[in-house]
């Protein structure tokens, strides 16, 4: 059982020996790295507890190793920025999982809200075959922090590199660049929901590139070539009085091993839109038209 005023030294000696760890309901500062190494090791929190790195590290690190369980927990960014929140895994790793996977289930991040924070990453899956269940990531719009689009800073809330991936009910909301970045193969998503930033103060700080009007919530890159996406939503509220586009809510290669199912975008308030659903394809949300703009399978 860990309870507040445990050190990481502690917690690191606990899990090297083998113990499973119950947080108990509190707030805990983490200066260094909790490093999980052990397979099959669970690390359940009661009452949501909630870790905050104090020192630019990243919070907890998990090893490429079988059956690890993280659960009802909250990561909060700190002070100084963090690489990531939460790592699962090695990337690169080709070491199969399906036997034994790693799961995350009820856990939640927080950049900004409860106090003001920063991170470039929330969390990162490396871990082969891992299951996401029930994972919300959030760059504070509101709370310590929230609203401003210079003190939260957060440029994406997950990025995916491992195969074989399932998430089953993921929410990313309000991150300054790409918010989900999928570079599995494999991947399966059932339930994804995002808004974009509502603070993004001009259409110039916020461009995917020269030629490309703001970040998609859910990017997949080129190199992806397997992927299915069931039920998956991207709503905008630019609340700054600019008029903000997104070209597209979800951009991924034109690839037949890559589909979508029931995409779709809204338009909640606010100023500007989002100018398409998936890759240019789907009508454009705008106060002229709110939505939902639905594609109900693509390609």
């Amino acid at each position: 059982m860990v309870q507040p005023g445990a050190t990481v030294a502690q917690i690191n000696a606990a899990l090297a020996a083998g113990d499973n760890l119950l947080f108990t309901p509190g707030v805990y500062d983490v200066p260094q790295t909790i490093q999980v190494n052990n397979p099959d090791t669970k690390i359940i929190g009661l009452g949501f507890p909630t870790l905050i790195p104090t020192n630019g590290n990243i919070t907890l690190s998990t090893a490429d190793v079988n059956g690890v369980n993280l659960s009802g927990l909250i990561f909060d960014a700190g002070p100084t920025s963090s690489t990531a929140l939460l790592q699962i895994g090695t990337q690169g790793s080709t070491v199969s999982h399906a036997s034994d996977p790693v799961s995350v289930d009820d856990v939640f991040f927080r950049v900004g809200g409860a106090e003001a924070g920063t991170a470039a990453t929330s969390f990162i899956d490396n871990s082969n075959n891992s299951l996401i269940d029930d994972v919300w990531a959030w760059r504070a719009d509101h709370g310590a922090g929230g609203g401003s689009w210079t003190s939260d800073q957060g440029a994406t809330g997950v990025i995916v590199n491992g195969n074989n991936v399932t998430a089953y009910g993921l929410a990313v909301e309000h991150y300054q660049q790409y918010e989900t970045v999928w570079n599995g193969q494999g991947g399966t998503v059932l339930f994804y929901q995002n808004e974009n930033p509502y603070e993004v103060p001009n259409q110039a700080a916020w461009m995917a590139s020269s030629t490309q009007d703001g970040y998609p919530a859910f990017y997949l890159p080129n190199s992806v070539t397997s992927f299915q996406g069931y039920g998956m939503g991207s709503y905008s509220y630019f609340d700054q009085g600019v008029p903000i586009e997104n070209a597209m809510a979800f951009q991924a290669p034109d690839s037949p091993g890559v589909q979508f199912h029931d995409l779709l975008t809204v338009y909640l308030n606010g100023s500007g839109g989002i100018s398409s659903v998936v890759n240019g394809d789907g009508t454009a949300v705008s106060s002229t038209n709110g939505g939902p703009s639905d594609v109900v399978s693509y390609p």
